[in-house]
């Protein structure tokens, strides 16, 4: 009969404690988001032509992977939850590159250097 009983029952906590990052990886970590974030602000004061956008979001997408693999523990999570997540933002960029590939469409009708004044 007593076989049966939960883990609650059992004296054993129902709901187990997560992953404890030490504080050495914490700080490891918010100090790679800072250098991120100069090296984002130094290469924001630097011309380089097209390429500013691809590199300001390259040093993004690095500080946003910091964040989640440590802050949000994704790095000590099972292995469904990186599935599930990598596979939502696979879909969310296959809608926006639809998306843009519908705005190249109409671009042809658009007037070159034309912008609508606000209203005052």
């Amino acid at each position: 009969m007593s076989e049966g009983k939960h883990d609650a029952q059992r004296g054993v906590a129902a709901t187990p404690v997560g992953h404890v990052v030490p504080f050495k990886v914490l700080a490891a970590v918010w100090g790679t988001l800072l250098a991120f974030t100069a090296l984002t602000v130094a290469v924001a004061g630097v011309d380089l032509g097209r390429f500013n956008l691809e590199i300001a979001l390259a040093i993004a997408t690095l500080k946003a992977s910091f964040v989640l693999l440590y802050f949000m523990h994704m790095r000590y999570d099972r292995p469904m939850n990186a599935i599930v997540f990598i596979t939502a933002l696979l879909f969310f960029m296959l809608f926006v590159s639809l998306a843009l590939l519908d705005s190249h469409a109409y671009a042809p009708d658009l007037i070159p250097g034309y912008a609508p004044a606000l209203p005052q």
